[in-house]
């Protein structure tokens, strides 16, 4: 009976070895199923787990050069950098862009154009267009700047959530910068001084568009504060219920510790930055304003502006990777990103 129970054992212990044996083979075999999968199939956010296989069968864009390729400029296109070129970088890792810091001064529009023209930079981006003086400098040194638009911004009017005023016109937005008007009374609000924040000239495309465009080329007022960054901007609108500031809409607009001003080009229609109805700051950061991009892209709001890849035209691989760089953004995945970080599509 014993020899009997030690050969049940015996036949029992064989059969759960096999049992494992093939149970083991066949996870493997479902593993390597899945991962054989991934490897050209992308996930739903567009990574894959195998670059080469990736390179090899997603990157389709046309001209792309292979290598490393130095870029930057404007502080605008900083969630472009972040969540649209990141897709790029996925689809195609033989494109490496590396973001380049300017090596003195604060980036912007016209030190990442500066820095192209010195040879720093591949390609740039910028909120502006190029300045006359920028290429004739170009020029001087064989080339010339391609501006290539790619997407729509507009500049939004930030204030404090309890200043109470129904908008701004563009002549009154320019009278408070050039120290004009003074008080929020002057402009249908309460009797309340206006505290008026920009960043200096030399930080990027945004003031500059703003001076050239909103200012008509005039000096800032004395009445003037100015600040380093947007992010410093919206804390001081924050607490100072008299506090103006201007920015890019992306970095206005969602924003819960502030509002954005509708803005028009006369009394009679203000056009507000956000999709109607205004979300209060009570429900924010549960519901955040959305970008009116319907008025951004017809031109009813009054101040709206291109953002533009300039592009080395030398004959290079600069400008090949400017080029196709700025050709993927208008492409429908890349005109989809754009939309998704916060701009507005142009095609």
């Amino acid at each position: 009976m014993s020899q009997k129970n030690e050969t049940l054992s015996l036949f029992l212990a064989v059969i759960i070895t096999i049992g494992l044996i093939f149970g083991g083979l066949w996870f493997l075999m479902e593993r390597w199923a899945q991962l054989s999968g991934t490897a050209s199939k992308p996930s739903e956010n567009g990574n894959t787990n195998n670059p080469i296989n990736q390179f090899v069968n997603r990157c389709n864009v046309a001209n792309l050069p292979e290598g490393t390729f130095n870029y930057g400029g404007s502080t605008t296109w900083a969630p472009i950098r972040k969540d649209v070129d990141f897709v790029l970088q996925t689809q195609c890792p033989r494109f490496i862009l590396r973001y380049t810091q300017p090596p003195s001064g604060q980036a912007g529009s016209g030190t990442g154009i500066r820095m192209l023209i010195d040879n720093q930079l591949a390609f740039s981006q910028s909120s502006r267009s190029v300045k006359a003086e920028e290429n004739t400098e170009a020029k001087q040194k064989e080339f010339s700047l391609k501006e290539i638009p790619v997407a729509i911004d507009g500049i939004a009017i930030a204030v404090n959530h309890n200043l109470n005023i129904p908008g701004l016109t563009v002549a009154q937005l320019k009278d408070i910068y050039t120290g004009k008007i003074t008080n929020w009374q002057q402009v249908g609000g309460p009797n309340l001084p206006i505290t008026v924040y920009s960043r200096s000239k030399e930080a990027g495309g945004t003031v500059e568009f703003f001076v050239e465009n909103v200012l008509n080329k005039e000096n800032f007022g004395t009445n003037v504060s100015y600040i380093s960054t947007t992010t410093e901007a919206v804390r001081k609108v924050a607490v100072n219920t008299g506090a103006i500031y201007y920015a890019s809409a992306p970095e206005v607009v969602p924003q819960c510790t502030i509002k954005s001003l509708p803005l028009g080009r006369t009394s009679s229609q203000f056009v507000p930055p956000y999709q109607e109805p205004f979300i209060p700051q009570s429900e924010c950061p549960s519901k955040r304003n959305q970008l009116n991009t319907k008025v951004f892209r017809s031109g009813d709001y009054a101040i709206t502006r291109n953002l533009f890849v300039i592009v080395k035209q030398n004959g290079q691989t600069d400008q090949q990777a400017g080029e196709a760089y700025a050709n993927w953004l208008l492409t429908p995945q890349g005109q989809e990103l754009i939309e998704k970080a916060g701009f507005v599509r142009i095609k």
